[in-house]
């Protein structure tokens, strides 16, 4: 069998598996997924005045959301954003606030954007064992789709903003078990959203041979939104530009890693904090200071605090990877006993005040 007959050959079994593929997948799914129930987006309270919006200037800054996903905030100027009107931003409360950005610079990785997506969290992905990468300047994204029979699926897309804050993948090309199919999906009637029919994925929807992503509904809190200028993909990471950015990655670098808070009110732990003034910072000198809210706590408990001359209070804080093992559970508050006796030496890493 010579070259020609062969690639003839393949490409007319990679299209009856496919049709095959598509007929059982419309007869096993297609019923299900359209009686998903997709949540609202959460949102910022447009009617917070402006005296009660809490500014906020952040650099360095590996922001955790959730145990799946992380945003590299290189650096970004915007506010916190209260979600509910009579409840102000809760840091032990991620859905209390949004982050409105007004300029800035943020970097995701396309690993971690697979890891997340497999990971189930925000329900079952249209692609199984997704692999997203940087092919070129475009993103290609590989996993098995599941209709009947698993299919090995690949996409080149391009990625692009759109003025509302959502992101857009333009399908370029599709390959279905290793064979070029787009040009021949009009053959059979079929398009990218037959290949993926309605995922009950929040936040990810499949239009044509187009992708929206909402990444307010997608990923979870602490949410970011602003009006995104560009989008470009380097090396490993897709970074995304807020407003105009004129510093350049060395300038940016030569910053100090903290989150600032000013202005508003601002909840953490135990405390509320009016007319904030709260600085985060991190001790160490590394390159991104991992900031986990599900555990800033305890990061807060192993740092040291400060209160300014103005009453704000300064905080600088161990990375979350820098933390001991059972750092959660160790740190207790002195006792009724260790306040007795007061030839006891202070708790943690607490000096003395000079005399």
């Amino acid at each position: 069998m010579d070259l020609r007959r062969w690639r003839v050959f393949v490409v007319a079994g990679g299209l009856v598996l496919l049709a095959l593929a598509f007929w059982l997948g419309h007869k096993t799914t297609r019923t299900v997924t359209e009686t998903q129930v997709v949540p609202e987006p959460i949102e910022a309270d447009p009617t917070t005045p402006d005296n009660q919006q809490t500014s906020l200037w952040a650099h360095n800054l590996l922001l955790n959301q959730g145990p799946h996903f992380r945003v590299y905030v290189r650096w970004i100027h915007g506010r916190m954003m209260r979600t509910e009107r009579n409840r102000a931003p809760d840091f032990d409360v991620p859905s209390s606030f949004v982050l409105e950005i007004e300029k800035g610079m943020v970097d995701a990785k396309l690993s971690d954007t697979a890891e997340f997506l497999n990971s189930g969290q925000r329900g079952d992905p249209p692609l199984k064992n997704m692999k997203v990468e940087n092919r070129d300047g475009e993103v290609q994204i590989s996993g098995t789709a599941h209709k009947g029979v698993s299919v090995p699926v690949r996409l080149d897309a391009e990625l692009t903003p759109l003025p509302d804050g959502r992101l857009k993948l333009h399908v370029k090309k599709v390959n279905v078990l290793k064979v070029p199919m787009k040009g021949l999906f009009g053959l059979f009637h079929v398009k990218l959203d037959d290949l993926m029919p309605k995922t009950n994925v929040p936040g990810m929807q499949v239009s044509g041979d187009d992708i929206y992503l909402d990444t307010q509904t997608l990923l979870p809190p602490p949410h970011i939104h602003g009006h995104i200028t560009s989008v470009q993909l380097l090396n490993d990471r897709a970074r995304v530009i807020y407003g105009g950015v004129t510093e350049s990655e060395e300038q940016l670098a030569q910053w100090h890693n903290f989150l600032r808070l000013s202005g508003g009110t601002v909840s953490f732990g135990k405390l509320t904090m009016r007319q904030a003034d709260l600085t985060l910072v991190d001790a160490a000198n590394d390159e991104w200071f991992d900031l986990d809210l599900a555990n800033y706590q305890t990061q807060l408990v192993y740092g040291t605090m400060r209160t300014t001359a103005q009453a704000g209070v300064e905080a600088y804080m161990p990375d979350l990877d820098r933390l001991p093992p059972g750092a959660a559970t160790a740190a207790q508050g002195v006792s009724v006993q260790w306040l007795r006796d007061r030839n006891t030496t202070p708790p943690m890493q607490v000096a003395p005040p000079h005399r």
